[in-house]
């Protein structure tokens, strides 16, 4: 029995890496899943490989950083299903190494907006339809091992600030909810984890597929306190 049939899953950062996997896994629980991603293509294989496991999806190309077109995505939820029953969001920007005191202005940017400003906005425009829906999570995925590790101060304090509002937001719906936690993947071989780490043995690192399976596994148990991390 697919367990979450019916419910409606947005998942950012879909079109690869843990995102992708994660989709996959929701629609193989039932779940119509809304992807986004920056990459149309990529998008249409995500959609491509969920239809043929006989799921469902629908495609949202677009850049997190874009206000306007995340309030255009909120209205058109709103509109279609007056609901959200689940938010993953995946979607991250690994900024390039350097030490801290040769970071550029324009990665560091880039890195705050992706990880941690677009965390806020999508808060913002999506709590409305958390709220509608019953037993509604949202779940942000973390890198807190990055906190303080060397030449990752831009990456690891981007995400280091959105933990802290992922928390603030938890703590804040604790009674009433939705629930919002905090996952932990193990290292994966994403396109993240090969910035920081070229050269690498791949097949060391857990398969996004069998990350994406416990993470699952996990919003359908519905065991994940408010605020909690979860090491998958």
């Amino acid at each position: 029995m697919a367990e979450l049939e019916g419910r409606i899953a947005l998942v950012t950062g879909a079109t690869r890496g843990l995102g992708h996997a994660v989709s996959r896994a929701l629609a193989a629980q039932g779940a119509h899943v809304v992807a986004l991603g920056r990459t149309q293509g990529a998008l249409e294989e995500l959609d491509d490989a969920i239809s043929a496991a006989g799921g469902a999806a629908t495609l949202t190309p677009l850049d997190i950083r874009d206000d306007p077109a995340l309030e255009r995505l909120g209205a058109a939820l709103n509109q279609r299903w007056g609901r959200l029953d689940l938010l993953v969001h995946c979607a991250a920007e690994a900024a390039p190494m350097a030490p801290a005191e040769h970071v550029a202005a324009a990665d560091l940017d880039k890195a705050i907006a992706v990880d941690f400003r677009a965390v806020q906005r999508l808060i913002r425009v999506l709590h409305p339809l958390l709220k509608a829906a019953p037993a509604a999570q949202a779940v942000f995925v973390d890198d807190p091992d990055t906190a303080g590790a060397a030449f990752l101060g831009a990456y690891g304090a981007a995400k280091a600030a959105a933990r802290t509002l992922a928390l603030s937001y938890a703590a804040e719906q604790a009674r009433r909810g939705p629930r919002i936690w905090l996952a932990a993947p193990p290292p994966m071989p994403t396109a993240v984890r090969a910035r920081f780490r070229p050269g690498e043995d791949r097949a060391t690192l857990a398969p996004t597929a069998d990350v994406a399976e416990r993470l699952v596994a996990k919003i359908v148990a519905g065991e994940a306190a408010p605020g909690e991390t979860v090491r998958l």
